[in-house]
Protein backbone atom coordinates (compact mmCIF):
# COMPACT_ATOMS: atom_id res chain seq x y z
CA UNK A 1 0.00 0.00 0.00
CA UNK A 2 1.37 3.97 -0.99
CA UNK A 3 0.49 6.57 1.51
CA UNK A 4 0.23 8.89 -1.71
CA UNK A 5 -3.11 6.85 -2.91
CA UNK A 6 -6.14 8.98 -2.26
CA UNK A 7 -9.29 7.13 -0.60
CA UNK A 8 -10.82 6.20 -4.56
CA UNK A 9 -7.02 4.45 -5.60
CA UNK A 10 -7.26 2.65 -2.03
CA UNK A 11 -10.75 1.22 -2.67
CA UNK A 12 -9.96 0.13 -5.85
CA UNK A 13 -6.82 -1.75 -4.36
CA UNK A 14 -8.53 -3.53 -1.46
CA UNK A 15 -11.39 -4.61 -3.79
CA UNK A 16 -8.68 -6.18 -6.31
CA UNK A 17 -7.44 -8.00 -3.04
CA UNK A 18 -10.90 -8.91 -2.09
CA UNK A 19 -11.64 -10.35 -5.83
CA UNK A 20 -8.41 -12.39 -5.59
CA UNK A 21 -9.40 -14.05 -2.18
CA UNK A 22 -12.92 -14.88 -3.70
CA UNK A 23 -10.88 -16.48 -6.66
CA UNK A 24 -9.60 -18.67 -4.06
CA UNK A 25 -12.41 -19.09 -1.96
CA UNK A 26 -15.24 -19.78 -4.62
CA UNK A 27 -14.05 -18.40 -7.66
CA UNK A 28 -15.40 -15.25 -9.53
CA UNK A 29 -16.54 -14.66 -12.95
CA UNK A 30 -13.92 -13.49 -15.68
CA UNK A 31 -15.59 -9.91 -16.17
CA UNK A 32 -15.50 -8.96 -12.37
CA UNK A 33 -11.86 -10.05 -12.48
CA UNK A 34 -10.67 -8.84 -15.21
CA UNK A 35 -12.40 -4.92 -14.26
CA UNK A 36 -11.30 -5.30 -10.76
CA UNK A 37 -7.61 -5.72 -12.32
CA UNK A 38 -7.99 -2.71 -14.49
CA UNK A 39 -8.75 -0.78 -11.99
CA UNK A 40 -5.97 -2.04 -9.86
CA UNK A 41 -3.52 -1.31 -13.31
CA UNK A 42 -4.42 2.37 -13.51
CA UNK A 43 -3.56 2.54 -9.78
CA UNK A 44 -0.64 0.25 -10.55
CA UNK A 45 0.98 0.95 -13.76
CA UNK A 46 3.99 0.04 -12.73
CA UNK A 47 5.41 -3.90 -13.45
CA UNK A 48 7.72 -3.97 -10.60
CA UNK A 49 5.49 -2.43 -8.38
CA UNK A 50 2.49 -4.52 -9.22
CA UNK A 51 5.42 -7.79 -8.35
CA UNK A 52 6.14 -6.25 -5.27
CA UNK A 53 2.58 -5.55 -3.80
CA UNK A 54 1.58 -8.92 -4.86
CA UNK A 55 4.63 -10.65 -3.16
CA UNK A 56 3.92 -8.64 0.29
CA UNK A 57 -0.14 -9.93 -0.53
CA UNK A 58 1.21 -13.23 -0.79
CA UNK A 59 3.28 -13.32 2.24
CA UNK A 60 0.48 -11.65 4.49
CA UNK A 61 -2.05 -13.71 3.03
CA UNK A 62 -0.63 -17.20 1.50
CA UNK A 63 -2.30 -16.62 -2.13
CA UNK A 64 -0.94 -15.60 -5.51
CA UNK A 65 -2.54 -13.12 -6.84
CA UNK A 66 -0.58 -13.77 -10.01
CA UNK A 67 -2.24 -17.31 -10.70
CA UNK A 68 -5.56 -15.73 -10.78
CA UNK A 69 -4.31 -13.44 -13.24
CA UNK A 70 -2.77 -16.00 -15.79
CA UNK A 71 -6.09 -17.90 -15.23
CA UNK A 72 -7.66 -14.68 -16.16
CA UNK A 73 -5.12 -14.16 -19.16
CA UNK A 74 -4.59 -17.87 -20.80
CA UNK A 75 -8.11 -18.98 -20.18
CA UNK A 76 -11.64 -18.49 -21.44
CA UNK A 77 -13.09 -19.85 -18.63
CA UNK A 78 -16.35 -17.65 -17.45
CA UNK A 79 -15.20 -18.40 -13.57
CA UNK A 80 -12.06 -17.68 -12.05
CA UNK A 81 -11.27 -20.27 -9.63
CA UNK A 82 -7.31 -20.76 -8.21
CA UNK A 83 -6.73 -23.78 -7.42
CA UNK A 84 -4.52 -24.74 -4.46
CA UNK A 85 -1.82 -27.24 -4.44
CA UNK A 86 1.82 -27.99 -3.29
CA UNK A 87 3.55 -26.46 -6.36
CA UNK A 88 1.56 -23.33 -5.61
CA UNK A 89 2.05 -22.74 -2.10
Amino acid sequence: MDERWNINELTDVINFFATIEKAYDKGVSRERLNDQYKKFKQVVPNKSEEKRIFREFQSNSGMQPFLAIKQLKDSEKRKIKVEVDEKNR
